[in-house]
């Protein structure tokens, strides 16, 4: 990018955005446009890139929040402030300016959601309520591998060995703009191996069996796409679809609300009660670090403490 005295904020944006399209993912980069246009473009208005300072950034993050139609969550505005953050770092880099406005600004910090303690009963439960549904095998993975939505949704069998023991995660089905694509995890720790325990045997096999069935009445209008986890024809089912018709299937069983997500924290605060140890549980989980599985699960570790002691005890027990 040449430089340019009189180079407006929004017009470096709409040049950063264009950069960044070829840098990451289709979704990621919707994500950073849409964030410019509901929330920036507008409110820099007439500044030129070389004007904007850190002041001007809390003066946008402060109308944000307290807009008098729509204000944002400090959880968005917090959203936004990463992008620009990154995109006023991209201009320090091009020497477009001196130093990242965004590094002087302050975000909001949003109150950390509280996870929903799904211990195995619950999790019992659950499987029931949504027993013989097309949801009933999508939730038996979640809980027993501790998959990404996206994960098990782009899951193929040919991704599962013969015996049914081990699930490699390769890519994510993602909804985009433009439809559903299947793309890379985000992260290198994200494409991992995953051992299946005998759990989720008996649902892989008669999902397996129920798609043949399927397979078999559609003909032609089946969609081959070798999906463990499909719409009903073989085709990908969107996520979005998935989590919303967990979400009703559990609302009329009268169970707590426990969104689909969770059932991914299940498997990891199942596992950590159980003694697995955080890196193995970090491991299953595609974590970027055992540090992010310490810090998300932390309300585990008391427990796990206590029982850490009443073992060092046994071992100086006296007869």
């Amino acid at each position: 990018m040449t430089r340019d005295k009189h180079l407006t904020a929004e017009g470096y944006l709409s040049s950063w955005l264009d950069h960044a399209k070829t840098r990451v993912r289709l979704r990621t980069y919707e994500g950073y446009e849409g964030i410019c246009r509901r929330y920036v473009f507008g409110h820099l208005d007439g500044l030129d890139l070389a004007d904007v300072a850190p002041l001007d950034l809390q003066r946008l993050y402060a109308e944000l929040l307290t807009q008098r139609d729509t204000p944002l969550s400090a959880g968005t505005v917090l959203n936004t402030h990463l992008v620009l953050t990154q995109a006023f770092g991209q201009a320090v880099r091009w020497g477009l300016i001196g130093s990242n406005p965004a590094a002087g600004a302050q975000p909001p910090r949003p109150r950390r959601t509280e996870l929903v303690a799904v211990d195995a009963s619950l999790v019992e439960r659950l499987l029931k309520a949504v027993a013989s549904s097309r949801y009933e095998v999508p939730a038996a993975v979640a809980v027993g591998t501790g998959m990404r939505r996206g994960e098990l949704l782009g899951l193929r069998w040919a991704d599962i060995d013969g015996d049914l023991e081990v699930a490699r995660v390769r890519r994510s089905l993602q909804p985009t703009r433009s439809g559903l694509v299947f793309e890379r995890p985000k992260t290198k720790r994200s494409e991992r191996s995953v051992v299946l325990g005998s759990f989720l045997r008996p649902y892989l096999e008669r999902q397996r069996e129920d798609q043949r069935r399927r397979g078999e009445a559609l003909g032609e209008d089946w969609c081959d796409e070798g999906l463990v986890i499909d719409r009903g024809d073989g085709g990908p089912m969107h996520p979005d679809t998935l989590s919303s018709g967990w979400y009703r299937k559990i609302k009329k069983s009268g169970l707590p609300h426990v969104r689909f997500h969770d059932l991914r924290h299940a498997h990891a605060t199942l596992m950590l009660t159980k003694g697995v140890h955080p890196k193995i549980v970090s491991e299953r989980l595609g974590h970027a670090s055992i540090g992010i599985t310490l810090d998300t699960y932390s309300h585990v570790l008391p427990s796990m403490q206590q029982e850490a002691a009443r073992a060092f005890d046994e071992l100086f027990e006296t007869s």
